[in-house]
């Protein structure tokens, strides 16, 4: 049988939330391979992420992209 899973949405769920399901998902390493910005890659940590995150507009948006179609 084949799992038809409802698309993600962004309603309801804080950044935080989406930071901590794709570092599980992925790991700190494939998301600075997959958006490459230092929060990701250097020293990388939920609060250093959100901070950046929270005022980058553009890197944001990859981010909830990056959630919106993960498998």
């Amino acid at each position: 049988m084949n799992e038809q899973h409802p698309p993600r949405t962004l309603n309801g769920i804080t950044l935080e939330k989406i930071l901590e399901q794709l570092v599980a998902h992925y790991g700190w390493e494939k998301m600075g391979q997959l958006i490459d910005i230092n929060c990701f890659t250097s020293d990388p940590s939920i609060k250093s992420s959100l901070k950046f995150l929270r005022k980058t507009p553009w890197a944001r948006a990859r981010v909830e992209e990056l959630f919106l179609n993960m498998p």
